[in-house]
């Protein structure tokens, strides 16, 4: 199944690389580094943004307290059918959607504000405005003691950062392919 999954990430990246960050999956050492630093105890819902294959997906359900959630918002529909068969862990839930709607899909599962928001969306290869709106429905959709957690090929999301978070810190994975910027965002502006 994973040559399977690797097999979906290469022609969902060939047909559309603007919207899939990468044709490689993340190397687990990036994984554990961008996870490392969430405070699993707390977070009690976690909205990842563009799982993909499910190589981060994973990897927090092994963390994750058995009483959270995690919602899965992926834009790709074979990624979608992907997730959905790899994985029967009644925490998560995968949506075929965007980002830009995370607030409406949290409602429509009943779910409150999100403790983490975990993205590798590529904010660089994002139209201006789309970009700014995901951040403002980010923003909006994490509890007030929220992280949102992002891992970027580029830095164009540091300045939406800055402006809508108190607290930045960041990282940079070089044993990756391609490398990334690992940023850890808290304290939400209203």
């Amino acid at each position: 199944m994973a040559q399977d999954s690797a097999w979906v990430a290469v022609s969902e990246f060939v047909r559309n690389p603007g919207m899939v960050g990468s044709a490689a999956p993340a190397s687990a050492r990036m994984v554990r580094r961008m996870l490392a630093p969430l405070d699993w105890q707390r977070i009690s819902i976690l909205v990842e943004y563009g799982p993909g294959t499910g190589r981060f997906t994973f990897e927090a359900l092994e963390r994750m307290r058995r009483d959270a959630v995690l919602l899965a918002i992926e834009i790709g529909e074979r990624f979608v059918k992907t997730l959905r068969q790899r994985c029967d862990d009644r925490r998560l839930i995968v949506v075929q959607g965007t980002a830009q709607d995370v607030n409406r899909h949290l409602a429509e599962h009943g779910l409150g504000e999100a403790d983490c928001i975990l993205t590798g969306l590529p904010f660089s290869t994002l139209e201006p405005g789309d970009a700014d709106a995901i951040m403002r429905e980010t923003v909006r959709a994490m509890s007030p003691c929220g992280t949102l957690a992002a891992y970027q090929m580029r830095t164009a999301i540091r300045p939406l950062l800055r402006r809508h978070f108190a607290s930045l810190r960041e990282s940079y994975e070089w044993r990756n392919i391609p490398p990334c910027h690992l940023y850890w965002a808290t304290g939400k502006r209203q």
